[in-house]
């Protein structure tokens, strides 16, 4: 089962994903400290062994405590996320999530932002 059969991430869990990622390994107290509205430090431990589950965290043992880290690039978790978003929203078609970001309606960008777009797209 890979990581998208696995479900998609919780705000909570992209936000100790960030966090894991700024700090390259942090203790779950670390992590606590670093949430905005922390949860409780076992909400925070059962979250840190949901994202083991998903196999986006590994941890190692020193002394008494567990050290966390992400188990993948931070790139590789934004591709495993774009997917996610593009087969839940866009049929799994980047030209539809690139047509409802050039959406007049629903997002208005500065000519700056378009050109740097078709700049990309190039």
């Amino acid at each position: 089962m890979n990581r998208l059969e696995k479900g998609a991430l919780s705000r909570r869990e992209r936000q100790i994903l960030d966090i894991l990622y700024r700090l390259s390994e942090a203790t779950a107290k670390d992590v606590q400290e670093e949430l905005p509205d922390p949860p409780s430090y076992s909400a925070v431990r059962a979250l840190l062994a949901t994202l083991e589950n998903k196999e986006m965290v590994k941890h190692s043992k020193e002394g008494r405590r567990y050290l966390y880290r992400p188990a993948i690039t931070e790139r590789k978790a934004k591709r495993t996320a774009l997917k996610s978003l593009l087969g839940t929203f866009f049929q799994g078609k980047p030209e539809n999530l690139v047509a409802a970001l050039l959406d007049p309606e629903d997002q208005q960008l500065t000519k700056n932002e378009i050109d740097e777009i078709r700049n990309l797209i190039k």
